[in-house]
């Protein structure tokens, strides 16, 4: 069962409730961290540059996350890639960058469960699918037991 398939009937109905917007985000930020050249080192590497490394460190690390805002997620990510991330999920583009801003730290923190970027930079999909009704939870939806 690939990452999206699982992601898909976890939140299920939720999902449907909701639109789907919000799992197919959260689906396509855990692809998109696994797809950049490094992974997630990569992904870390694109927030150094943007002058948000100790704000990316903080979600790897066990202490408290960040916060990072939609505009420090364009200004990071590029509007390119936000606008591509939209069409892929269905979404306006400042709908997507509020949103990444609220999902990827979460999907990093829980990719890094040791304080550690894994090796290879891949984020493993089942860490961060134990922390999935943390993350609808962000959206205000129930999760369904």
């Amino acid at each position: 069962m690939s990452l999206l398939d699982s992601l898909g009937s976890l939140l299920g109905s939720q999902s449907q409730q909701q639109g789907g917007g919000q799992a197919a985000l959260i689906a396509t930020a855990l692809e998109f961290v696994n797809n950049q050249p490094g992974g997630l080192n990569g992904l870390i590497q694109k927030f150094q540059q943007g002058g948000l490394g100790d704000v990316v460190q903080s979600w790897v690390g066990n202490g408290a996350n960040q916060t990072v805002s939609a505009d420090q997620i364009h200004n990071v990510l590029g509007s390119d890639v936000v606008s591509g991330l939209a069409q892929k999920v269905g979404l306006q583009p400042d709908q997507v960058g509020g949103l990444l801003a609220q999902v990827l730290p979460h999907v990093v923190n829980a990719g890094t469960p040791n304080g550690e970027v894994p090796q290879g930079g891949q984020i493993n999909a089942e860490s961060v699918l134990g922390t999935l009704g943390g993350l609808v939870s962000l959206f205000g939806g129930n999760k369904q037991a």
